[in-house]
């Protein structure tokens, strides 16, 4: 939230509105690199074990 409404002073419903990738693009200028990679599945399934729904 930081860096989308202090940093790229984004209006809060922009921020919302936003999707992870739209944020990491408005932000790869500022980061000087590519974008982050997608989390591979199994530590995607490891973290759903671990914090699952509900829960």
């Amino acid at each position: 939230m930081a860096l989308g409404l202090g940093l790229l002073r984004l209006r809060s419903a922009d921020f919302w509105m936003m999707t992870p990738r739209e944020l990491a693009a408005a932000l790869q200028p500022l980061t000087g690199g590519d974008p982050a990679e997608a989390m591979p599945r199994h530590e995607l399934d490891r973290l759903m074990q671990q914090f699952p729904d509900g829960a």
